[in-house]
């Protein structure tokens, strides 16, 4: 039986399913298209069962990598930083200094393990706590689509 439930997914999203799919497998729960601070946001925010924090980026393809300005960005918001892409992918374009993780839409696999560079307690304790409100506000917009936005909600999908 075919899997319709891909269908409508971009590439970029089949690896980020993938990939959160093999993160659970690690006691990790992750949610995309999160939104560490303004003017930004990460294919993969992963929070792991030690209070670690995760950022991975999903390149379905040279050009997509080539457009990718914001990267660089996002390692203040992360313990460690993650490219996830298919094994077609050349990944001598990716930079070295971070993780990589091989995916496709129904799992993946950690190739290089990302350096650690430890969030600020702050940070942390901040990030954390963001990522439980999204997911929360996330799952209730789920259970009631017609609920009108929270102040300052704009933020989170």
């Amino acid at each position: 039986m075919e899997d319709t439930s891909l269908i409508t997914l971009q590439p970029g999203q089949l690896l980020a399913r993938g990939v959160s799919r093999h993160l659970r497998s690690h006691g990790y729960v992750s949610m995309e298209e999160f939104v560490p601070a303004r003017g930004l946001r990460v294919d993969v925010m992963a929070l792991g069962p030690k209070g670690e924090l995760w950022v991975i980026e999903c390149k379905s393809s040279r050009a997509d990598f080539q457009a990718d300005n914001k990267w660089q960005g996002y390692l203040e918001w992360c313990d460690r930083y993650f490219w996830a892409v298919d094994t077609e992918f050349p990944t001598d374009l990716l930079p070295e200094g971070t993780g990589l993780i091989f995916a496709d839409a129904y799992d993946a696999e950690i190739i290089r393990m990302a350096p650690e560079d430890k969030l600020a307690p702050a940070r942390r304790k901040k990030m954390i706590q963001k990522f439980a409100t999204d997911a929360a506000r996330r799952l209730q917009r789920y259970r009631d689509p017609k609920l009108s936005p929270m102040p300052n909600e704009e933020n989170s999908l």
